[in-house]
């Protein structure tokens, strides 16, 4: 069955740094553009980060671009989120997704930026 399995979140101080992994399992991965999003406490959801299927295009929300960087490795299975310069507003649950609203969902990472 499909599975997208999240690892690297935790706790860092402010101007820190976490890199997400998600492996990807029951899908061609390498057919898929996979995106970030993360949801913070009392907010909704918001997109992150998104690299197309062959990693030649990504793009990014205006709050994290130049800081967070996306990647994926095909031959892996997995996609990666390069989070650099972390503030206390990147503290969310962080969820990587595949095939956007109606795809596939991880089943999210806890990111807390804190002193």
């Amino acid at each position: 069955q499909v599975q997208l399995v999240e690892s690297g979140g935790g706790l860092v101080q402010p101007g820190g740094s976490l890199r997400l992994s998600c492996a990807a399992s029951g899908f061609i991965f390498s057919r898929y553009t996979m995106r970030w999003y993360r949801q913070a406490p009392g907010k909704e959801r918001e997109f992150v980060a998104y690299i197309s299927s062959g990693g030649g295009n990504t793009g990014y929300a205006d709050s994290v671009k130049g800081r967070f960087t996306i990647s994926r490795d095909n031959s892996k299975n997995t996609v990666y989120l390069q989070m650099n310069s972390l503030k206390p507003e990147d503290t969310a649950v962080y969820y990587c997704n595949a095939g956007a609203a109606g795809g596939y969902w991880a089943q999210g990472t806890q990111v807390t930026v804190s002193a």
